[in-house]
């Protein structure tokens, strides 16, 4: 198989794994215990959260271990929300859905929330937001880089317009962290939430960054773990290795975002010169160094992943057709995309694992593949909107 599905999910990096045995074996105790075991826990959990703390140039105490990027950025809208119950969110509109459900049940119970357009190339301007802000306003989410397209935002500007007005900022850097350089300091905002599994690290396990002095409500009650923030037994094994993973993406991030970023740019060069019809999408001056998003015209975009899938490669639409929810692509549609583009998109992510052979190869597919889809299989428009 070769996948090509790294903004989903990423392999366990074999360091990580090493690291994480010792946790569900040897080392099982309760972090809460004060016993030996709980001891040598606790202190793995420790170590773990100064890893991701110092990726992205955080304190440790600024650091709230999560089960991942949904219940981070649940958590802040949902504790903002909670302390300002008359204030407003302002969130991008191509947010990921984790964002953008929380917002829209707390629109449907009268909330206070407005959506930030983005252009083309699936960018916020810092100025259209800066118009939008009021005295109302408690928090604005941004995404630092978009799931789909890989357009990375004008973070730092944006967070600095909701700093004069006294608001504040959350961004999702679950594709980001780990891919480009990411510190909280430089970028000035207050919170930001990050996924292991999308750094090759264990599923289930991610943090939510929270300024000093930023103050939000509890997630979770119980036990009083993560300084009361977020109770619940911690999940020491998928820490360690998250802790891992953010340790080894540190050391290697420059060699990496370089050998990626060289492999992705020369794969969307075979695919423009060898395949017709086809476009590449999002800001080719500020993307994700692992993300080539494509638009085949005269195909569906499901239809392609199938016939793929059947030539040994894994990919995906982005989220152009939810499995779960049959919908097109909210990201695209704000990007002013039409329905034929929607239903023609497929996204590659690249990863450490990745080699140029396997690029001539998928490369190769996707023309027969789409060759074929478009002479038996003419685009039949599937979604109203």
């Amino acid at each position: 198989m070769i996948y090509l599905d790294n903004a989903a999910s990423t392999r366990v990096h074999d360091a990580v794994a090493a690291a994480m045995v010792p946790y569900l074996q040897g080392e099982y105790g309760n972090p809460s215990s004060l016993h030996r075991q709980g001891r040598a826990a606790k202190k793995a959990v420790e170590a773990a959260r100064r890893k991701v703390a110092s990726l992205i140039n955080a304190e440790p105490s600024e650091i709230i271990i999560t089960s991942g990027g949904t219940e981070s950025n649940n958590t802040v809208v949902g504790a903002v929300a909670g302390q300002f119950p008359s204030g407003g969110i302002i969130a991008s509109e191509i947010e990921h859905d984790a964002v953008l459900e929380p917002c829209k049940r707390l629109e449907e119970g009268g909330y206070d929330v407005r959506y930030l357009s983005v252009d083309g190339l699936g960018m916020a301007d810092p100025s259209t937001l800066s118009e939008m802000l009021t005295g109302n306003t408690r928090l604005v989410s941004v995404m630092l880089a978009n799931n789909e397209v890989g357009t990375i935002q004008p973070v730092k500007e944006l967070a600095g317009a909701c700093r004069k007005n006294g608001t504040l900022f959350h961004t999702d850097a679950v594709q980001a962290v780990g891919k480009v350089p990411v510190d909280v300091k430089d970028l000035g905002v207050d919170m930001l939430s990050i996924s292991s599994h999308k750094l090759y690290g264990p599923k289930g396990v991610g943090a939510l960054y929270v300024r000093r002095g930023a103050k939000i409500t509890p997630a979770m009650l119980g036990g009083g773990q993560e300084g009361g923030m977020r109770s619940g037994t911690e999940n020491v094994a998928g820490i360690v290795g998250f802790g891992a993973a953010c340790e080894i993406a540190r050391g290697s991030l420059e060699t990496n975002a370089t050998r990626i970023s060289n492999l992705r740019d020369e794969l969307v060069r075979m695919v423009l010169s060898e395949i017709p019809q086809a476009e590449v999408n999002g800001n080719p001056n500020s993307s994700l160094p692992n993300t080539a998003h494509f638009t085949f015209l005269g195909v569906e975009g499901e239809d392609l992943i199938i016939k793929l899938d059947e030539h040994g490669i894994a990919a995906s639409t982005g989220s152009a057709c939810s499995l779960n929810t049959q919908r097109p692509s909210h990201v695209l549609q704000a990007m002013g995309f039409s329905k034929e583009q929607i239903a023609g998109s497929l996204r590659l992510t690249l990863g450490i694992y990745n080699t140029m052979d396997e690029l001539v190869k998928v490369v190769g597919a996707l023309k027969e593949v789409i060759a074929e889809l478009r002479r038996v299989s003419p685009y039949k428009a599937k979604y109203s909107f």
